[in-house]
């Protein structure tokens, strides 16, 4: 049964309401996309801050123009599955890139970054970038390495002076 034009109205409105919190979005062409593959992408999304959407080209359009998003209905082709990242820049990227590594018909069309239109290329490169958490990481090792080194070399003289002296000890008779 067709939606009517208020039922339209709030779809544009929500997806609009959406798109205005978004860091990154990935538009996806999802011919093949199945329930199955639906629902393990929600539920990895709903882990990392990313929500997966299925909303007709017209009304999405519409919202990301109401957004001051500039994309057109050419930049999109087929049926399209908008993930939208909320915590940071690379989790929706992140998570379609492993969604169509072993499917043939799901394709990356393009994407949001920064409020402006990106196409695949950079959205595979966004993909390939570590996460936050994975830069805190590191940064947290980077700050710790010096740190960890010095305890290191000052148990190390420790160490040896324990050995030294049970070497003294040994050698020595016992009287």
């Amino acid at each position: 049964m067709p939606k009517t034009r208020s039922q339209k109205e709030e779809i544009v409105a929500e997806l609009s309401g959406k798109l205005a919190r978004i860091k990154s979005a990935v538009f996806t062409s999802i011919s093949g996309y199945t329930m199955d593959d639906a629902n393990d992408l929600r539920a990895k999304g709903r882990e990392q801050g990313v929500e997966a959407v299925v909303a007709k080209k017209t009304l999405l359009v519409k919202a990301l123009e109401k957004s001051n998003l500039s994309v057109t209905a050419d930049e999109l082709q087929g049926s399209i599955l908008t993930t939208m990242g909320y915590n940071d820049e690379v989790s929706a990227a992140k998570l379609v890139a492993g969604l169509i590594k072993d499917r043939e018909g799901i394709k990356i069309l393009g994407g949001i970054l920064e409020g402006r239109y990106v196409n695949v290329d950079t959205i595979k490169q966004l993909s390939s970038l570590p996460s936050k958490e994975e830069l805190y990481a590191k940064i947290v090792g980077s700050i710790n390495a010096p740190v960890s080194g010095f305890v290191n070399a000052l148990a190390g003289n420790l160490r040896n002076l324990v050995y030294v002296l049970n070497a003294v000890k040994d050698s020595k008779p016992n009287t």
